[in-house]
């Protein structure tokens, strides 16, 4: 009997996945509750565009089209791409548009059972005949809702949707005690261009958040009202953004996405020789990190606004917080129609925010470009509350994923696109394959006791070894090959993709280096 796997998004994971799952045989079916493909792309602020250059956020097998000339494409150009490989590979007709998951419930085996399993799923396999997953579902339009029954599920809903992430305000102190309005920047950027700019016209708006929705919003802020009505900015710390991937002639792809580099970076259960390399060769990262450092600083006039971090280059990269800013940012500092304040705490008053040092930001409009809480999300997307538990990480970022994509105690079911990486389409694609290689049975998952030592010795990496003080999530910026590599020898496949031993050791590493196994 044909397995039936549900796959629940349709931005770039959830069509890689069910491209992927449609290859090996399988029926998928997605459930999208937009009314659209893309995910994230399908609405954007106006001038958003991919902060990674092209060939590093594509499908393998699927190249950007020549009419694309630039290395950052826009929104518009971004979802045509996404909407090309949808079509290209006959993927629409497995996807039910406008039908919102309300909740997965599993059917088979007691809690009781799972708890003495020692092996994931009971036998290590992806499939069984005892257990099912039923999801419910609820048409967006006419609030229907229907029960499906699937063999496996895998999760491409994302991190970067859906729940906003607010901060914590004293009691009294919130939104409510304001008599301006409070909106996330999920809900600015569902507007559609003329809506939004007619929207912010001739209000003080104070946009709280210093990574890329904040700062695209601000310059949207600052085009419609000028110095007139001075868009604030509100962060919390610096970060190192830049305004392209160059470095004194090289991109920073050459620099640090190769086998070569990673040499020279710890990794998760590293041997000895490995570990010395990394601790003898750290003052030459430091140096690289530095002169990359430099170069922004040269580009863009951080020091003359106080906007340089005390953290480093390489912290930035360690957490994947690092960006790409829009172009004549400062230009708007400068001419005074955006204006930076820096602060740790905030709370609500009727006429603003009051900060630090209880100074008062007069505010019309507050705009927070604070995140999202994927792990909420993915946590109530399940019925049971054990599973839900299961979901908690050592951050409210975290999920405890072996390999990043599996929980060793929940059965039959995936999740693609919850760690960072240099692109989350590059990365997506190849959890993907990973899932469709499991789902396949070219690999068995080890036991769950060794699913859970791999988790917590990864995780504590992550804490100790890569991102330190400023770790949130799970992120490999650096250590993107070694991630693929990994995932290859589960797969069977041969990691070393370069043609040479020069290539391999020097060449940039890209997508589509893993087009074919």
């Amino acid at each position: 009997m044909e397995k039936k796997v549900a796959i629940i998004g349709a931005g770039v994971s959830g069509l890689g996945a069910c491209k992927h799952v449609l290859a090996k045989g399988f029926h998928p079916t997605v459930f999208e509750s937009r009314s659209g493909l893309g995910g994230v792309w399908s609405k954007t602020v106006e001038i958003c565009k991919l902060q990674s250059p092209k060939e590093y956020y594509r499908f393998s097998d699927f190249p950007w089209p020549h009419s694309v000339q630039t290395d950052y494409p826009t929104q518009k150009q971004v979802l045509d791409y996404i909407q090309s490989y949808a079509e290209h590979f006959g993927l629409l007709n497995h996807i039910k548009f406008n039908t919102r998951v309300v909740s997965l419930a599993y059917e088979g085996s007691s809690e009781d059972e799972m708890k003495a399993w020692s092996l994931w799923n009971g036998n290590a396999e992806p499939f069984s005949n005892k257990g099912k997953w039923n999801i419910i579902t609820e048409d967006i339009e006419t609030l229907v809702t229907e029960v499906h029954q699937f063999d496996f599920v895998i999760l491409c809903s994302g991190m970067f949707s859906d729940v906003p992430n607010f901060p914590e305000f004293p009691p009294n102190k919130g939104p409510s005690a304001f008599n301006g309005k409070v909106l996330h920047s999920k809900d600015y950027s569902a507007m559609d261009h003329e809506t939004a700019a007619k929207f912010v016209k001739g209000k003080r708006v104070t946009v709280v958040g210093f990574h890329k929705s904040a700062l695209d919003i601000a310059m949207e802020c600052s085009a419609v009202n000028g110095a007139q009505h001075p868009c604030t900015v509100i962060y919390k710390n610096e970060h190192w953004h830049s305004i392209d991937h160059d470095v004194y002639g090289f991109s920073l792809q050459s620099i640090f996405l190769n086998r070569f580099s990673e040499l020279f970076f710890h990794k998760p259960g590293e041997g000895y020789f490995g570990s010395l390399v990394a601790t003898i060769f750290y003052p030459a990262v430091w140096a690289v990190s530095k002169i990359v450092e430099s170069d922004i600083k040269r580009k863009i006039p951080m020091a003359k606004y106080g906007m340089v971090p005390k953290h480093s280059y390489l912290d930035e990269l360690n957490t994947c917080t690092n960006g790409v800013m829009p172009m004549k940012f400062y230009d708007r500092v400068e001419e005074g129609s955006i204006n930076l304040k820096k602060s740790q705490n905030m709370s609500f008053c009727k006429k603003g925010l009051i900060l630090d040092s209880d100074a008062l930001v007069n505010a019309d409009l507050v705009i927070f470009a604070t995140g999202f809480r994927g792990d909420i999300k993915l946590k109530e997307t399940f019925e049971s509350k054990r599973f839900q538990d299961l979901m908690v990480g050592t951050s409210k970022d975290s999920v405890p994923l072996y390999r990043g994509i599996i929980h060793p105690q929940i059965p039959q079911l995936a999740v693609i696109g919850f760690l960072s990486s240099v692109g989350a389409l590059y990365t997506a694609e190849m959890q993907s394959r990973w899932v469709t290689e499991l789902l396949d049975e070219k690999f068995k998952t080890p036991s769950i006791k060794d699913m859970v030592e791999q988790i917590k010795k990864w995780d504590k990496f992550m804490i100790t070894k890569h991102a330190g003080k400023f770790y949130t999530r799970s992120c490999y910026m650096l250590l993107h090959i070694f991630y693929n590599d990994v995932l290859c020898k589960d797969m069977g496949w041969n990691p070393r993709r370069k043609k040479g031993f020069f290539a391999e050791l020097f060449d940039t590493y890209k997508p589509s280096d893993y087009a074919s196994p």
